[in-house]
């Protein structure tokens, strides 16, 4: 990696970017970097810059940029933090300090491991751009694995997978994820890397390419008679994610329907609709396939309307219909539009950094912080509706004793049955997104089912079950003592 190329796909993704202050940047970190190779042997200037390219490609803004190349310097050589903020200002040196407080996470130890995950979660509470400079930073690091032990090959993987990527995931920077996944699918799983990697890119490419180009050609036939402005592609699903969908349909990789998708990408939303009935008009679709994520967006920020029909050799297929703007935001995450610096900034902090926030304030022991985040943190996201039309956003697998105490605490403890798309259900009935669910209560119900515990997925829920339930006991104990 040269600075020369740096800059290049910098003036690519915006001609508009100040590309002198990157330059100064690179001398500044060359310098100070002199003499320092990689476990590869390369030049230590070479990672930063890596890191920086990386940057570039999703399109992070200009001091984000900066800090990635400046981001080893304060840890690594004579140059101090204040020499960084005296050359380039606050913004980057606060930038390069939150990735420095982050410190390199190795293995010394479960309690220090552990530490260094709350200090990461943390500090993506507090700016979300030292976590993009986090992931590229890994990405390279990734990328380079060869030049490691295997002991620490299968660590860094395993945290990777573990911790990065979902983060990634919760972000919207799919770009990264995927690219996070494969790599350490790879180490973790040669042989059934190697496997799917032979099924996907020789034994069946030719005939997906094939299948795609008919497809293609049928819906061009149709979108050609409009005015829609249109672009086709073949969006191909990573070998991480296939692999990962075998274990979990317990299926074998030709009975995967999804390994592709056609995506669709117009000018405007409402094209994305006028798309959308053409193809069904085409094709029959798959009905309890169709999501409308335009309407009711991923909790990441993601937008697009997915559809799959049965499509030429009575084969399923997906679409993915969407406007360019909503496709950039799927690769590289919607990071303008969260402020964590600003309070009273016009845009809410997701749910999921809400709950960060708060299983912080309850969880000062480091491992049950970590266990906590990562069983309420690092799940899908469902979207379910109350009958006044209120959207409420919970984990998979959630059930109506979540969604009623994300309502309000009495409605959770008064809660005695549940009406789920207006039939009767039970409260233990795993909600699905977009599910209309009205909480039926018992007015002189004081506290909730302790037994509740068993299927609740939701801290939020589990712990006003566990305190109420301690409030119902003590009372029924001074009923009795005061008899």
């Amino acid at each position: 990696m040269t600075i020369e190329r740096v800059i290049k796909k910098a003036q690519e993704i915006n001609p508009e970017l100040d590309t002198k202050i990157i330059e100064r940047a690179y001398k500044f970190a060359e310098e100070a970097h002199r003499g320092q190779n990689r476990k590869s042997g390369e030049p230590y200037i070479e990672h930063p810059l890596h890191t920086a390219f990386n940057l570039i490609q999703i399109k992070a803004d200009l001091s984000t940029i900066i800090a990635g190349i400046l981001h080893d310097v304060p840890e690594d050589t004579n140059k101090t933090l204040e020499d960084i903020r005296k050359e380039f200002g606050d913004e980057v040196a606060e930038l390069v300090e939150g990735i420095t407080k982050l410190g390199k996470i190795k293995y010394r130890g479960i309690t220090r491991y552990r530490e260094n995950l709350r200090k990461m979660f943390l500090a993506m509470v507090d700016d979300i751009r030292i976590m993009y400079i986090k992931f590229c930073d890994r990405l390279h690091n990734l990328r380079t694995l060869d030049a490691l032990p295997e002991n620490k090959q299968q660590r860094i993987a395993t945290e990777t997978l573990e911790i990065y990527a979902p983060i990634a995931g919760l972000i919207g920077i799919w770009h990264l994820k995927w690219q996070m996944e494969d790599i350490c699918f790879k180490y973790l799983f040669p042989k059934e890397y190697k496997q799917i990697e032979y099924k996907y890119e020789i034994e069946k490419k030719s005939e997906r390419n094939q299948f795609f180009q008919k497809v293609k050609n049928i819906l061009e036939e149709e979108l050609k008679k409009t005015k829609i402005n249109y672009e086709i592609s073949a969006r191909f699903k990573h070998l991480y994610s296939i692999w990962k969908k075998m274990q979990i349909k317990e299926r074998k990789f030709d009975e995967i329907y999804d390994v592709f998708a056609l995506r669709v990408v117009v000018e405007n939303i409402e094209d994305c609709y006028k798309v959308l009935g053409i193809i069904h008009n085409i094709w029959k679709p798959i009905t309890d396939r169709f999501k409308d994520y335009i309407a009711l967006p991923k909790p990441n920020g993601y937008r697009s309307l997915h559809t799959t029909i049965i499509g030429p050799d009575n084969k399923a297929t997906e679409f993915q219909i969407k406007t360019k703007e909503m496709h950039e935001e799927s690769l590289y995450g919607s990071q303008n539009h969260w402020n964590y610096k600003n309070e009273t900034s016009k845009y809410e902090k997701p749910n999921w950094i809400k709950e960060i926030l708060e299983i912080q304030k309850e969880n000062q022991n480091t491992e049950n912080f970590i266990k906590e985040i990562k069983s309420n943190i690092f799940q899908n996201r469902i979207f379910v509706f109350s009958p006044k039309g209120d959207v409420i956003e919970l984990p998979d697998k959630a059930t109506p004793i979540d969604f009623a105490y994300a309502i309000h605490t009495d409605i959770g403890n008064k809660a005695s049955q549940v009406l789920i798309n207006e039939k009767i259900s039970t409260l233990d009935h795993e909600l699905k997104n977009g599910d209309l669910v009205e909480i039926i209560i018992e007015k002189d119900k004081k506290y909730p089912d302790n037994q509740w515990l068993n299927f609740v997925k939701t801290k939020h829920a589990k712990d006003r079950i566990k305190q109420y339930s301690q409030k119902g006991t003590f009372d029924k104990f001074k009923k009795i003592f005061y008899k």
